[in-house]
């Protein structure tokens, strides 16, 4: 018997160390703060001090060394004063579903390797169509991610565009997005060859979003100059303002085009399940490819996200035969036709149990709750004098800096990063940090329906008291430049002499 490999003669010791690794996280998961505010200097040593070479003396030494090195300084997303990335709270039937993937470990690339599996995985895309309004030609797959669904989509777009066009099309190509368009965007162009000058940013009307005339002028330019658009990215849900660009009325001049329409809903995509906000997605169903982030507003694991086509057919632009994995005589359905992945995890499984458990309408009802919750601190810090406020959230993102009275544009725009970073070496409170035209930010991000407005309440004093204290200490660093030593022992508190002179 081999002790190291999860087998039917091993299942005592897979029972209990898995007991024991549950009773571990169970314990982190009572953590006081999301964060212990653990640098590199902090980490880097006991992670470099261990020997690969040699293994640990048992499971028991292994995991008290994995406590020390990870989870004890682990970042904790279910931690309600966790406000910064788009980093969920998970459901827990997605997490038990975690421990049947890993252990039996199917790969769904081709149906001799995920029979059952595969199915799952093609009926959740079909309900996941079947959400944004696609028809029955519909299809798509499960990705490692927004970044790898909106890689696809463009690829899928180039492919149509060679079909249509003609190879000699290609340096011709041009893709039209916004500068609030995720990054991934253009790292998808850079992969694909495209040289820089085929991403244009389309300007942004006052909310944020992706003008549509703007859109109309750049479709027409491109047409006047000989060129071909490629594809249109509406974003249904930007990073860092959680804008919808105007889908139904951007598809109409996409179409008018002949342009590929790619929505990136990675973070948007939660309204496909919700019974008060799915208006907002209105017009998605004319998307030619759209971008689902399950691990985002569908509170699963990481991985877990979509990509998900109106026509089945273009997904061909991907597909490779191999003979001895998916041939093209092959009679049962292989996954692997339609992705950029070979091996692939059965990621599908979580959201399967997590919808047969907790059920879609309580999904919806978890993102609404966050949307409700920004829309509230938004209020909050539009009536606080000391905090500037951006537009009013459409989805679960606020932005807002500290600016209390007498501290000028240019001051707030150093301060603010300096408050985030102090935050962060605390741990008790993480909150984001952007940069928009210009100017420096701090961001809350809710995903979690656990965060109250008592514990935003609590954010926002936190932040108020931490800009206010390194307010001071400028002040006292101006004093110091400024007076003489003997000026400043006198004005120190009583006892504060020695402090002052170190």
């Amino acid at each position: 018997m081999n002790p190291h490999l999860l087998t039917h003669e091993t299942t005592d010791d897979y029972v209990d160390g898995m007991a024991r690794v549950t009773r571990l996280v169970a314990q982190h998961l009572a953590a006081d703060a999301p964060s212990t505010g653990a640098t590199v200097a902090d980490l880097a040593p006991a992670v470099d001090a261990v020997d690969l070479d040699r293994p640990a003396a048992d499971l028991d030494a292994a995991l008290a060394e994995v406590t020390d090195i990870y989870l004890r300084d682990a970042i904790w997303f279910h931690h309600p004063s966790y406000v910064a990335h788009l980093n969920c709270p998970v459901a827990l039937p997605a997490v038990l579903a975690e421990g049947i993937i890993s252990a039996v470990n199917t790969s769904v690339d081709t149906w001799d390797q995920s029979a059952g599996g595969t199915l799952v995985e093609q009926r959740l895309i079909r309900w996941t169509a079947g959400r944004i309004g696609f028809g029955e030609t519909a299809d798509g797959v499960f990705t490692s991610g927004g970044t790898q669904s909106n890689l696809q989509g463009l690829l899928l777009a180039r492919g149509e565009a060679v079909r249509h066009h003609g190879e000699g099309v290609q340096s011709r190509l041009r893709v039209l997005a916004t500068e609030h368009s995720h990054f991934s965007v253009i790292k998808a162009a850079r992969i694909m060859g495209l040289h820089p000058s085929a991403i244009i940013a389309v300007p942004t009307d006052e909310t944020g979003g992706m003008s549509t005339a703007a859109l109309a002028a750049e479709l027409d330019g491109i047409r006047e100059r000989g060129e071909t658009a490629m594809a249109v990215v509406a974003t249904a849900g930007t990073t860092d303002l959680g804008v919808i660009d105007p889908v139904a009325a951007i598809a109409d001049l996409a179409a008018d085009h002949g342009a590929w329409l790619h929505v990136d809903a990675a973070y948007g995509g939660g309204l496909l399940t919700s019974l008060r906000r799915r208006h907002l997605l209105d017009g998605i169903e004319r998307a030619d490819s759209v971008t689902v982030d399950f691990h985002k507003t569908f509170f699963q694991p990481v991985s877990s996200s979509a990509i998900v086509v109106r026509d089945g057919a273009t997904l061909g632009h991907v597909t490779h035969h191999a003979d001895y994995l998916n041939p093209r005589t092959a009679v049962t359905p292989n996954q692997v036709d339609k992705s950029l992945q070979t091996t692939r995890r059965f990621d599908a499984l979580k959201l399967w149990l997590t919808l047969r458990v907790t059920g879609a309408d309580a999904v919806g009802e978890m993102f609404d709750e966050v949307i409700d919750r920004a829309h509230q601190v938004w209020e909050v810090l539009r009536d606080d004098e000391r905090f500037e406020v951006a537009v009013e959230p459409v989805l679960s993102t606020v932005l807002m800096r500290y600016r209390p009275k007498g501290v000028g544009v240019t001051d707030a725009d150093s301060l603010n990063p300096r408050i985030r970073h102090a935050l962060l070496d605390d741990g008790s409170v993480m909150v984001a940090g952007t940069t928009i035209d210009g100017r420096a930010w701090l961001k809350f991000t809710l995903l979690n329906p656990q965060t109250s407005l008592a514990h935003l309440r609590g954010i926002i004093e936190t932040i108020a008291a931490t800009g206010e204290a390194l307010l001071a200490e400028d002040a006292m660093d101006e004093l110091s430049l400024d007076a003489p030593f003997e000026t400043l022992a006198s004005q120190a508190p009583q006892g504060a002499g020695v402090e002052m002179a170190r």
